[in-house]
């Protein structure tokens, strides 16, 4: 399936029901909050996720719960730690909302989630990775798989399909790019291959020339490099223009039709790391779910999409089994058996998944799958 990031939308209202108090609106609907960046480079991301809400907020309102409506309440964080933390305050405290979408950053979940615990909020992430969300709290779910199953699956991709035996890492300098780093490094020499060193660079750094020129000096087969695809863009264009020969890979972050906008053609033959979508889900149900997508937004669905959708319909069935309340919603995850468009979704007794990742490789500009799930 191809997948397109679209524009940004704005706040949703669906109909939806349930009984309760607290964050019910003047007209009596129930209020689900999101934290997810709608402005700065975050945004295709942001964009992304509002699409899967929005298309799940549709399906949800032609049957509703009990008639009542749900308005979700969007923030942006910028994918800024800082500014995600005053939006969880205000969802919190101005409306009340007892579960919250969020965020997509994982340095802006880890920031949060610790609020979420203490003001007992469900907070649940659709696309957050980081290994050190696992133990967030008993208020924290997360439909998507970690970054030490993502590290695995880089790790294995390259040394049994590419036949790598070295690699040089270079990655953020932060939670997202550090945990990925770091699991890739485990497998990959447990599976027998050679670590040159691991480099790594600040969220907004444009000159990546110096440590560049050193990664081409140590003449790895392959650079893993984590991070988002405003960086990782520019690392791939200078990369070529100084005369690295090493093969490319990175990780989820990196996805986006704005990482070929800023590399160009040196994106070309990279690979990348990505939630599997559709793996052991009937045809079917994948094509009804693309098909409403694209009759809605005139684009195919990307893998940031169909991880919203699915979290915000187990969202909607929890409040539908445990009532309108944060402990009734965290209750009703824990029991949840889900068959969505991203797999099986179960929580264990820490609200983590066991799901696949798979790989895809920029070809002719665009996103193609050349592993999926366990293949």
């Amino acid at each position: 399936m191809r997948r397109k990031i679209l524009a940004c939308v704005g706040t949703v209202v669906i109909a939806l029901a349930f009984g309760g108090s607290t964050g019910v609106d003047a007209e009596g609907r129930l209020q689900i909050g999101c934290i997810t960046p709608l402005t700065g480079d975050g945004a295709t991301y942001g964009a992304a996720t509002q699409h899967g809400v929005n298309l799940a907020l549709d399906e949800i309102n032609r049957r509703g719960i009990n008639g009542s409506q749900v308005e979700v309440i969007c923030e942006d964080d910028q994918m800024s730690p800082r500014v995600g933390s005053a939006a969880i305050e205000k969802l919190i405290d101005v409306n009340k909302v007892p579960v919250i979408l969020g965020a997509f950053g994982s340095s802006v979940t880890l920031a949060i989630a610790p609020i979420a615990q203490r003001r007992k909020v469900v907070l649940f992430s659709a696309s957050s990775t980081a290994d050190a969300l696992s133990n967030a709290g008993p208020y924290f779910f997360r439909n998507i798989p970690t970054n030490q199953k993502q590290g695995d699956t880089a790790a294995h991709f390259v040394r049994t399909r590419l036949k790598a035996r070295t690699a040089t890492i270079f990655q953020i300098n932060n939670d997202y790019g550090v945990s990925l780093g770091t699991a890739f490094k485990s497998a990959f020499e447990s599976d027998g291959g050679r670590i040159l060193s691991t480099e790594s660079y600040n969220a907004g750094t444009t000159d990546f020339r110096a440590q560049l020129t050193k990664i081409r000096s140590q003449a790895p087969d392959v650079v893993f490099f984590p991070g988002q695809y405003q960086e990782s863009g520019l690392i791939l264009k200078q990369a070529r223009e100084i005369g690295v020969q090493a093969t490319f890979v990175g990780g989820d972050g990196s996805y986006s039709p704005e990482l070929v906008s800023i590399a160009g053609t040196a994106a070309e033959g990279s690979y990348y790391t990505l939630p599997a979508m559709g793996y052991g889900v009937a045809d079917d149900k994948i094509e009804r779910f693309s098909r409403a997508y694209r009759e809605r937004y005139h684009a195919d669905p990307d893998v940031y999409s169909a991880y919203a959708y699915d979290a915000m319909l187990i969202i909607a069935e929890a409040i539908e089994k445990g009532g309108y309340t944060a402990d009734g919603i965290k209750n009703a995850l824990h029991a949840i058996r889900f068959d969505g468009v991203t797999g099986l979704t179960q929580f264990d007794q820490n609200g983590q998944v066991d799901k696949p990742f798979g790989v895809d490789q920029l070809k002719d500009g665009k996103f193609v799958i050349v592993r999926g799930g366990n293949s």
